[in-house]
């Protein structure tokens, strides 16, 4: 395959792993803090239409970045940079069957909508913790691709 699509491809699984990470931070530094003062009334807004949009968008950004990890690993296999897809796609695929397995049923939850007010606190702060773990998959993602970045600029670095 020819280096300036490689080029690509790896640029646009980085991307995907930017993407993730930004929400993620966004999601602890921003909408985590207010969950204390969310309401069985007001939480729906706050949560429901976000997370069904996030969803959806992320379901097919993820299989692009599947795809751009298969490529990555085939482009990079006979070279010490193997495990930078290697680990990118493990951590994609943590962070996928943590989402399905234990963060929808808790978003299915809010959007059939809850009225007892422990029940809500309850369940938020379980999807936030569930989040807080989601968030360090995605930031394994991000430092991998950052090393291989970087790593491949000190390489060439090195030659000039």
């Amino acid at each position: 395959m020819k280096p300036k699509l490689l080029l690509l491809n790896h640029s646009v699984l980085f991307l995907c792993a930017s993407m993730y990470l930004g929400t993620g931070g966004s999601l602890i530094f921003f909408s985590f803090p207010i969950a204390p003062q969310l309401t069985v009334e007001n939480y729906y807004l706050q949560f429901v239409p976000q997370v069904e949009a996030a969803t959806h968008f992320f379901t097919y950004m993820t299989m692009v970045m599947i795809a751009a990890c298969g490529v990555m690993m085939w482009a990079e296999w006979k070279t010490s940079y193997r495990w930078v897809p290697v680990t990118v796609l493990l951590a994609v695929l943590a962070a996928t069957g943590l989402t399905m397995a234990f963060i929808f049923p808790y978003n299915d939850t809010m959007k059939n909508g809850i009225t007892d007010p422990a029940v809500l606190h309850q369940t938020l702060d379980r999807w936030m913790f569930l989040n807080k773990i989601r968030v360090g998959f995605w930031a394994i993602q991000w430092l991998c691709m950052m090393v291989y970045f970087a790593s491949k600029a000190g390489a060439e670095g090195d030659r000039g």
